[in-house]
């Protein structure tokens, strides 16, 4: 009994895998009938060499991190907007240039210098090492530095105007920013201290002097302009006024300028439209503007690190503000930026492994696919091409 038993589990699983077969959707033919032929070990080298070449592209790109753009609408508030600038005007000496900012909320930065570096030029363009608290530095060494030389009870007047912290305007520039803070225009040559410092003659010497301004600003973000003019600039019945006085007298001056670099929020790489960008012009009353788009923009690392920064675009126009043309105006190199209410988003992507493996399978399948059709019709004509000749038909 138990012979009869093995022998029909024996016979029952035999045809379970009788069974099985009939799925089998890659049937094998008979050894016999193969036929190898040269043409198809051509197509057989040739579809190898494309298999490897698109799986060596594949594991590239695969391997290979994207930042996919997205676009949303902005919905930060109260936040500040950094400006990066670093600018070369050739031919306005450092004492002559006003680095000020305004927005359309009111707030106005006059003649910036806690944050803004100016370093003098020859009329070569070489850096001159000047002593600290010459004119157009921004180290602020000169004030001390006269005030320690006289008597120690000296108390320089301010002439009728606001008098710092201190009480004393002890140096030239004490009393010219007193001056500023009263909207008052600076006549150098009257003040006393001015004279024992010799302003006059550091400013003939510097008049063909150029100027290179860098630094960094914080403003709000809101739309606005910063621009570099000539003349101490200050705020007059809510206006924002330039003493041009120091600019109009002896000397001409040109703002031919070269924009280094110059970038809102944390640095990046990706170049600025108008890093590079120079200018020329014979005109000594000439305004360059620059109207500027910022766009915010994020960038979310695989790592985890997010960076918030802005990109933006640039437009420029000149014009000649000569007074006897009428065109009226400040000459200078202003920067109008806008903010745009739309966040640009950059998110490193890299393809999963199963997208590799689909494009592996994709690649290999779809080669050995097109290579078996070419190889099918290959065969075909030439066994049509052979049946002709033996027939003695073929011309």
């Amino acid at each position: 009994m138990s012979l009869r038993r093995r022998t029909s589990t024996a016979v029952s699983s035999g045809n379970l895998l009788d069974k099985l077969k009939d799925f089998d959707a890659y049937a094998k033919p008979i050894e016999d009938f193969r036929v190898k032929t040269a043409s198809g070990a051509a197509v057989t080298l040739a579809s190898a060499i494309v298999i490897t070449l698109l799986l060596f592209s594949e594991f590239i790109d695969w391997r290979s991190v994207t930042l996919q753009p997205s676009i949303e609408v902005d919905k930060a508030r109260k936040e500040k907007l950094w400006i990066n600038l670093n600018i070369t005007v050739p031919r306005v000496p450092c004492y002559l240039l006003s680095m000020d900012v305004m927005d359309v909320a009111g707030e106005h930065q006059n003649d910036i210098a806690s944050t803004i570096y100016k370093v003098r030029l020859d009329e070569k363009g070489n850096k001159i090492d000047a002593e600290k608290g010459q004119i157009g530095d921004s180290t602020k060494g000169l004030s001390g530095a006269v005030a320690k030389a006289k008597d120690p009870a000296y108390c320089g007047s301010c002439y009728n105007a606001k008098a710092p912290e201190s009480g004393c305007c002890n140096s030239c520039e004490d009393v010219q920013k007193a001056y500023a803070e009263m909207g008052w225009a600076f006549a150098a040559e009257k003040v006393e201290q001015c004279i024992n410092e010799g302003w006059a003659d550091k400013i003939a010497n510097q008049s063909k002097e150029g100027c290179n301004v860098w630094g960094h600003l914080q403003v709000n973000k809101v739309a606005g302009n910063v621009h570099l003019a000539p003349g101490k600039s200050f705020s007059q019945s809510h206006m924002h006024v330039h003493d041009l006085a120091p600019y109009l007298k002896d000397h001409k001056f040109q703002f031919t300028h070269t924009i280094h670099s110059l970038s809102f929020g944390r640095q990046v790489d990706f170049a600025n439209p108008l890093d590079g960008v120079s200018k020329e012009t014979k005109g000594e009353y000439f305004m360059f503007q620059y109207y500027i788009k910022v766009v915010s923009t994020r960038f979310n690392y695989m790592n985890g690190t997010v960076i918030h920064t802005n990109q933006f675009s640039a437009t420029e126009h000149e014009r000649d503000t000569t007074p006897r043309t009428g065109g009226g105006g400040l000459p200078g190199i202003f920067f109008n930026y806008d903010i745009s209410p739309m966040l640009v988003t950059y998110t490193e992507y890299q393809k999963p492994f199963s997208h590799f493996l689909t494009d592996v399978c994709a690649v290999v399948g779809g080669v050995f696919t097109v290579a078996g059709i070419v190889d099918s019709f290959i065969y075909t004509a030439e066994k049509t091409f052979k049946r002709k000749l033996d027939l003695g038909k073929a011309s």
